[in-house]
């Protein structure tokens, strides 16, 4: 059932080495988003809740274990790559090479969040950063700390469907979500998830 998710990875690492050698960091950064996300495609569109109860979880795992061999890999890199300034400004490496930068830090760990969304403040209110991005490693930091999410970008598996996790204040959070000008509401964003295949609680 996971055979997908391997088999698209491996495709595009193999797209990807009959490229020419990227010549920039831009271009680099944009191959290295490619193969982010790749993985991540193929798995959301699996059903593990066709599978047997005790079948699942290893299924899952199974699954993710090559996305997160990409994302350990591809961190690795992408560390190596910061510059002095501390991060990918859109106006230096262009839109998509940041955007695929961000990705990468996203799918890191609590170490790399502490370390880069104070970082990442400030460059919103320049325009070097999408306040999006912003946010959606401000609320993976915090539920990762044990404290709510402010703008309601991380869901929680809840009797089979994915709902938003708890949120810091609900009276202001579609406030926040302007602020940093998320593309949909609240619940439109929570809608979004309701085409995803069952969940399951972990």
């Amino acid at each position: 059932m996971v055979a997908p998710v391997a088999e698209a990875i491996a495709a595009e690492k193999a797209r990807q080495a009959a490229l020419p050698p990227t010549t920039s960091d831009r271009e680099r950064l944009e191959r290295m988003g490619a193969l982010d996300q790749v993985g991540r495609r193929a798995v959301t569109v699996l059903d593990f809740s066709a599978l047997p109860a005790d079948e699942r979880q290893s299924a899952e795992t199974l699954a993710w274990a090559d996305i997160n061999a990409v994302d350990k890999a591809l961190l690795e890199e992408l560390l190596t790559m910061v510059p002095a300034e501390g991060w990918f400004k859109k106006s230096v490496y262009g839109e998509r090479a940041a955007g695929a930068a961000f990705l990468i830090i996203q799918h890191s760990d609590l170490e790399n969040w502490r370390r880069f969304v104070p970082v990442l403040e400030p460059l919103v209110a320049q325009g070097e950063v999408e306040g999006q991005s912003y946010g959606l490693m401000y609320d993976r930091l915090a539920i990762n700390e044990g404290r709510p999410q402010r703008y309601g970008t991380q869901m929680t598996c809840k009797e089979g469907r994915w709902v938003v996790d708890t949120l810091e204040d609900p009276q202001r959070v579609e406030q926040w979500r302007r602020e940093m000008r998320f593309p949909w509401t609240l619940a439109e964003y929570e809608a979004r998830f309701s085409d995803y295949p069952p969940c399951t609680q972990q």
